[in-house]
């Protein structure tokens, strides 16, 4: 696997790009986490679009967003890897990315996060800690963690 990496804003992004990172986003959010639930929620004009290829094929994706946009600090959200590709360890790769580029693109290093609960320990893994209860967020228990 060779991936490479694409930061681009909304209105940067291609047809066909914008296409598949919506169909990934889908295949994971809504069918494989049996979710029903507004995955185009105004908030992907605000972002920068973080996209990992594997040969021209997105594997990996995640919102950035400047402070303020989404949370008081900066954020990351949608993170998503293609199921076929998980046994990579493709979402450690794109949390790493998507630390240094709020860090180089935002001048931040203060990162809040609403996480699914059952990767709690990945993102501990990534400097995160938890910061409050439990809540449920479309009916998929999830916890805010914060990376200072």
């Amino acid at each position: 696997m060779n991936l490479e990496w694409k930061i681009k804003r909304f209105e940067a992004l291609t047809t066909v790009e914008l296409y598949d990172l919506l169909q990934l986003r889908s295949e994971v959010f809504v069918v494989e986490q049996n979710c029903v639930y507004q995955d185009i929620d105004n908030k992907d004009q605000k972002a920068l679009h973080l996209i990992g290829e594997d040969k021209g094929k997105i594997v990996a994706y995640a919102r950035l967003f400047k402070p303020k946009d989404y949370f008081e600090e900066a954020s990351v959200g949608r993170v998503v890897v293609k199921p076929t590709d998980r046994d990579k360890k493709i979402g450690h790769i794109l949390m790493r990315e998507a630390i240094y580029y709020i860090k180089s693109q935002f001048g931040e290093t203060k990162i809040t996060i609403s996480a699914q609960l059952y990767l709690k320990k990945f993102y501990e893994s990534h400097g995160f800690i938890q910061t409050s209860e439990t809540y449920l967020e479309d009916d998929i228990p999830h916890i805010e963690m914060k990376r200072s």
